[in-house]
């Protein structure tokens, strides 16, 4: 009997596991999974592939980002709208074959170049080489299109079919979502850091390649699994009746009575024959413009949600230094700390960013959803002000009486009283390229001569301890907004509200990146903090503003009962 039941609990828990792993919530993870990986894999490659190219020279890899950037501000609204008119699978599918294809095509391509560059160099001056260059940043960039718009129908709109009306269910699958990002933005860099450290760019280039082909062949089977699994996919709701659809339902109720008033007069003439001679095919003109009215459209129906002002502070949250990118990790080397420290810094941000999701499932379900945001951004702001102390600290290079433009000045005018000894030949093989590249920048070798003396790392300590504990704030404050968006926008104009979401993102990330443009130098990054703070501020004050038009006088509830969070979280769209 005791045999019977303990083959029955292993046989339960068998059954609940395999009922899991099947289940389409796990498929889609898995499914982000892949997906994910091989983004940060190629994002994390295709930089280091421009920069050897072009002989570690950072011009491409600027180029790059600017064009990226650029598509998504301007094109955001109108990927958001295709998301919208067409059937969810075919919208999956066909931007998840786009994006891996592009990869796999911009891959082959860099393979050939690297293997052929010195040939392509005496072809018509090098214009061979520099429209490969070009076809490689333009199809990448599609490649970057692509996986926004698989970001917006699968992180978007997917995963709020899929969780249903349980809005529990809907932020745990947000939070483990959100796990995976930052699990993969450190493993899959490292991983495919170490091929491309100990292999040769061809054999980087070969890799991502196959991976991203056997990834397509997965990803496009968990997602007819998933679609199968979850029969409210194949059911999406129409957009709202536009103007063009409201006149040829006149225009039809109009025929029909013209038809029966006139037929004693005139005879009886074909309904059908009448609505043809009436209808007018859209003009050349009304299809080009087509694209800017959606543009337009889009922007002014983001304007008028009710999160409108949540979806906007996070937005402000993007223009900020205050974060693991290239602009941070190179004034870091600039301070003396080596490669190894900022391996190590990173794996921290990922933990207090997982430790970010954890507290937003906790939050949420004591205080709603909205008072988490709030907790949040007090949070995130609590934790940056280390930041703005670490600016006036021993070791901090603030120095306003330096001009931002002698940096740029000095590269293009060089000095014959100060020249950095840097070698100008290019390095042979591409481990000791990446070894330049990733240990020895330019700053660093400047530095190096010029303040020999051990610079003190109380600033620059206290720099990265705010910026590390702001993850947590930070990712539940994104998660925030992000379910907010979920459960407020109508299911019609998910993906357009969506897309001018990653547009503002993208706007004001490109506003930082010209900030670090116009004020490059060390001497400088201290004021770059504190600019970046007062975004990071402003930001939190709109959602602060959006939080007390919601919730009004009960904003300071600290914890009410689970009814009482359960019928703001019901509401909180009809209260603004």
């Amino acid at each position: 009997m005791t045999d019977k039941n303990d083959q029955n609990t292993r046989g339960g828990c068998c059954g609940s596991f395999t009922n899991y792993i099947t289940s389409a919530k796990c498929l889609l993870y898995f499914g982000h999974a892949l997906s994910t990986w091989g983004d940060r894999m190629w994002h994390f490659a295709v930089s280091l592939f421009l920069v050897e190219l072009y002989g570690n020279s950072l011009l491409l890899t600027a180029v790059y980002g600017l064009v990226v950037a650029g598509s998504v501000l301007i094109l955001g609204a109108i990927i958001g709208d295709w998301v919208d008119k067409n059937p969810r699978l075919k919208v999956a599918q066909t931007s998840l074959i786009v994006q891996n294809v592009s990869v796999i095509i911009c891959g082959f391509i860099l393979m050939m170049v690297f293997l052929h560059k010195t040939d392509l160099l005496t072809l018509y001056n090098g214009w061979v080489l520099t429209s490969c260059y070009i076809l490689i940043i333009t199809i990448a960039n599609i490649a970057n299109l692509a996986s926004t718009a698989t970001g917006i129908t699968i992180q978007r709109d997917w995963i709020v079919v899929v969780a249903g009306d349980d809005r529990s269910k809907l932020a745990d699958m947000n939070a483990t979502i959100r796990r995976i990002d930052q699990l993969t933005n450190i493993l899959a860099p490292m991983a495919v850091g170490q091929i491309m450290t100990f292999g040769s760019p061809v054999i980087g280039c070969g890799f991502i390649s196959g991976w991203n082909l056997v990834s397509m062949c997965v990803e496009y089977f968990l997602l007819w699994k998933v679609y199968q699994k979850t029969p409210a996919l194949a059911l999406k709701a129409a957009p709202k009746a536009d103007e063009t659809e409201l006149k040829q339902l006149n225009l039809h109720k109009d025929i029909e009575s013209n038809v029966q008033e006139g037929s004693h007069l005139m005879g009886e003439k074909d309904p059908k024959k009448y609505e043809f001679e009436n209808e007018k095919e859209p003009g050349c003109a009304s299809q080009i413009a087509e694209p800017f009215r959606t543009f337009r459209e889009g922007w002014i129906s983001y304007y008028n949600q009710p999160v409108f002002l949540a979806g906007m502070g996070l937005s402000f949250l993007y223009m900020t230094v205050l974060g693991f990118d290239c602009i941070t990790t190179g004034y870091a080397y600039t301070q003396g700390l080596s490669g190894s420290v900022l391996s190590l810094l990173m794996a921290a941000s990922a933990i207090t960013g997982i430790m970010g999701t954890v507290a937003f499932t906790r939050l949420r379900e004591k205080c709603g959803l909205v008072r988490t945001g709030v907790i949040s951004g007090v949070t995130q702001m609590a934790c940056l002000t280390l930041c703005v102390v670490s600016v006036f600290m021993p070791g901090s290079p603030l120095d306003l009486s330096v001009s931002p433009f002698e940096d740029i000045r000095n590269r293009l005018i060089p000095s014959k009283e100060f020249s950095p000894i840097v070698s100008t030949e290019r390095p042979e093989t591409f481990t000791t390229g990446m070894h330049n590249l990733l240990n020895e920048t330019y700053p660093t070798k400047i530095y190096t001569e010029m303040s020999p003396q051990p610079v003190s790392l109380i600033s620059v300590s206290l720099l990265f301890a705010g910026v590390i504990a702001a993850r947590i704030g930070l990712w539940a404050f994104d998660l925030t907004v992000t379910q907010l968006l979920q459960e407020n926008v109508i299911e019609s104009e998910r993906g357009i509200i969506n897309g001018v979401q990653n547009s503002m993102n993208y706007l004001l990330d490109l506003v930082h990146f010209i900030m670090v443009i116009l004020a490059p130098n060390p001497e400088a990054f201290g004021l770059l903090v504190l600019i970046s703070v007062a975004f990071v501020v402003t930001g939190h004050m709109m959602y602060f503003r959006f939080a007390q038009k919601t919730l009004g006088n009960q904003l300071f509830l600290c914890c009410p009962d689970r009814k009482t969070v359960s019928n703001e979280a019901e509401s909180n769209v009809s209260v603004v």
